[in-house]
């Protein structure tokens, strides 16, 4: 069972399913909803911020294919205090997407229509789950675990077909919405009109409708990189058809979704716009029913596809981070005929069970996930402008020109996203991320500090780093949340140079450890001819 790895047709199906997941059912109502047809932007922009990030991604984890790779490149460069943050960063970023596709497949639930479904119509109240909508929802989540528990082979069989499946029903659904109602009138005859609550809109709905938290699931497949085969050209062509992809899909279910919106809808104001189930409620105005009932069902099964990589990913990086010496070795146990790391996968479901029970609303779950991922992937733009430095010789099967000035500008631009997360949400989740620094400090001590002071200076960037964004944001333009003390679009700029200063203090805070001794010898086993 072991040697039985993902082809390419089974990554991208992987990278399909993670990416085109809740985010197809409710991203186009909210964002639509935040920025009107001016959304369309949003998703494009979204899409292209995205693949910057996703492009500097590849050349590291195509540099060191190994399970649950997000959580370890930092410590190869600078060490196991700031490899701790991001890994942990990464790992909650990554188990918040499991209650989240739980919710969102409660949600449509509750909205079905049909006589013998009155039962689930329970589970939402005031926008909240009801304890029964908790229940249903820890259901799902226990559905994601157990498909997991058994072989990456037949979560790889299960994940193909759900994945056509998130491909097909959405172009089905656009296909009829078009031919139901569909009016370019809706986009707006002018500038006012498309873009109805003004250009920072644009960036308040990348950060707080769904959009980010949608295209980062690309990182999946990084995290799955030691169980793909030939990874050094299958994790490239893995992500890039992915995200191209899933780009074409969203860009136009938002046009579609704007397009098709009845005139009273449109006439009552966007922000008006308050749809349970957004695509299913949307035919039912249009009288397309049979539509709806495909859509319900998509809604129930799509979730599932995204849950189900997620928690092989989540779980991929929890049982990874021992390897860094600072949580309990029993985590990385594997030791099953199918190598499926079933301690993690346990506790990754139980933290599950406590998200569920805190967080009960798609959208503020979304934008605590987005803004959550965004920071444990400032360390990307980090990582590889450090290993030009230190490791200029290391085997890069995937070698990306002009790292030197793609770096600093993913580095920027995803500083800029954190920041359209919006206040006080960028505080709450790095208050969420510090809570981890205990576990680590008691494992250091129990090796007696080592190298403190180095890993220390190593991470003093990021620490100051995320202050300085939460200060920012407080003071920033109330579009964000802030009390508008630095106006749009000067808090851009404040951003943007700040964060530029930051990104060369970080590279020029590496060190050598012995961490980079095992990049080395993981980077020694990448095939360079596997085209």
């Amino acid at each position: 069972m072991r040697n039985k790895k993902l082809n390419l047709f089974s990554t991208v199906m992987f990278g399909l399913s993670a990416i085109i997941g809740s985010g197809w059912m409710f991203g186009s109502s909210q964002a639509a909803q935040i920025a009107g047809p001016a959304a369309i932007l949003s998703w494009i922009i979204g899409a292209v911020l995205v693949a910057m990030i996703a492009m500097v991604y590849v050349e590291i984890g195509t540099m060191f294919p190994e399970e649950g790779a997000m959580s370890r490149f930092t410590m190869y460069t600078h060490g196991s205090l700031l490899g701790h943050i991001f890994s942990w960063a990464n790992w909650l970023s990554l188990l918040a997407i499991l209650p989240i596709e739980a919710v969102a497949s409660t949600q449509y639930m509750s909205t079905w229509p049909w006589e013998w479904a009155q039962w689930t119509h329970g589970f939402m109240k005031d926008g909240q789950l009801t304890p029964q909508g908790l229940m249903m929802a820890a259901v799902m989540i226990l559905i994601f675990t157990f498909i997991n528990y058994w072989s990456v082979a037949i979560m790889a069989k299960f994940n193909n077909f759900i994945s056509v499946l998130k491909l097909v029903v959405p172009i089905i659904t656009m296909i009829f919405l078009i031919t139901a109602h569909f009016d370019l009138g809706n986009l707006g005859s002018n500038f006012q009109e498309f873009m109805p609550n003004g250009s920072a809109s644009i960036f308040v709905a990348i950060g707080s409708a769904g959009i980010i938290y949608s295209y980062v699931a690309f990182q999946t497949v990084i995290n799955l990189s030691n169980d793909i085969d030939k990874p050094s050209v299958n994790i490239r062509r893995g992500i890039i058809i992915s995200l191209l992809i899933s780009a074409l899909v969203y860009i136009a279910l938002q046009i579609v979704f704007i397009g098709a919106l009845p005139q009273s809808v449109i006439d009552a104001g966007w922000a008006k716009i308050n749809f349970n189930s957004p695509f299913a409620d949307l035919a039912i105005l249009l009288n397309i029913y049979w539509l709806s009932t495909l859509v319900y069902f998509t809604a129930f099964i799509s979730p599932v596809g995204s849950g189900i990589a997620f928690a092989s990913s989540a779980s991929k990086s929890l049982s990874s981070m021992p390897k860094n010496k600072h949580l309990p070795m029993f985590l990385s146990n594997a030791n099953n005929k199918y190598h499926s790391p079933r301690v993690a996968l346990m506790i990754n479901m139980f933290v599950s069970f406590i998200l569920i029970l805190l967080f009960k609303n798609w959208s503020l779950l979304s934008r605590v996930v987005a803004a959550s991922t965004l920071i444990s992937l400032l360390s990307g733009p980090v990582v590889a402008g450090s290993l030009r430095k230190m490791g200029p010789k290391l085997k890069r099967p995937t070698k990306i020109k002009g790292m030197h000035i793609l770096a600093p500008v993913v580095f920027d631009l995803i500083s800029l996203a954190i920041y359209w997360a919006m206040f006080p949400t960028t505080v709450e989740v790095i208050v969420i991320i510090i809570v981890g620094l205990p576990i680590y400090f008691i494992y250091d001590a129990r090796r007696g500090f080592r190298e403190f002071k180095q890993k220390l200076y190593a991470s003093l960037w990021l620490i100051v780093h995320l202050f300085g964004l939460a200060m920012i944001s407080w003071l920033g333009s109330s579009s964000f949340g802030g009390i508008n003390l630095v106006h749009y679009p000067f808090d851009f700029i404040v951003i943007l140079i700040f964060s530029t200063f930051m990104y060369f203090w970080a590279i020029h805070s590496l060190y050598y450890s012995g961490y980079f001794d095992d990049a080395k010898e993981i980077n020694a086993t990448v095939k360079m001819d596997e085209e």
